[in-house]
């Protein structure tokens, strides 16, 4: 079985699998939908869950530095609660502080355009969640 990793923004989900290990996570893509129609976000995730046998969501939780909750992670917490009601299986809110300055300071190091960089980002900044997640266990 496997392991969903997702990063939520307004227009893109970036989305990450693990192996069936569950020791590495690999990029899957940057979904774009209009800003905030999350039902088409839902619709992709129920697609990948079917499609890869996954067992488990883990859904990066966008706090503040200072640890508090803002309105990007009450949409985050509702799209979670939304995917737990229609897949019947475990999601998983994890701290995503910092991951998208991570996943940039990778793709630079790999030497990826600027241009290159932005239209993966956030697929990337799944797979430093999902990692995250994996080598916590």
């Amino acid at each position: 079985m496997k392991i969903l990793g997702l990063d939520l923004g307004t227009k893109t989900l970036g989305i990450a699998i693990s192996d069936s290990l569950e020791i590495t996570a690999q990029g899957v893509e940057t979904f774009v939908f209009k800003e905030n129609h999350l039902e088409l976000a839902i619709s992709k995730v129920k697609e990948i869950v079917s499609k890869e046998k996954v067992k488990k969501i883990v859904l990066g939780y966008p706090k503040h530095m200072n640890g508090s909750i803002g309105e990007r992670a009450k949409i985050s917490e509702q799209f979670a609660n939304q995917l737990k009601d229609d897949l019947k299986i475990d999601v998983i809110l994890w701290d995503e502080r910092m991951t998208t300055k991570q996943a940039e300071k990778i793709l630079i190091n790999a030497n990826i355009s600027r241009q290159k960089r932005k239209k993966i980002i956030d697929k990337m900044a799944a797979v430093v969640i999902l990692q995250s997640y994996l080598n916590s266990k």
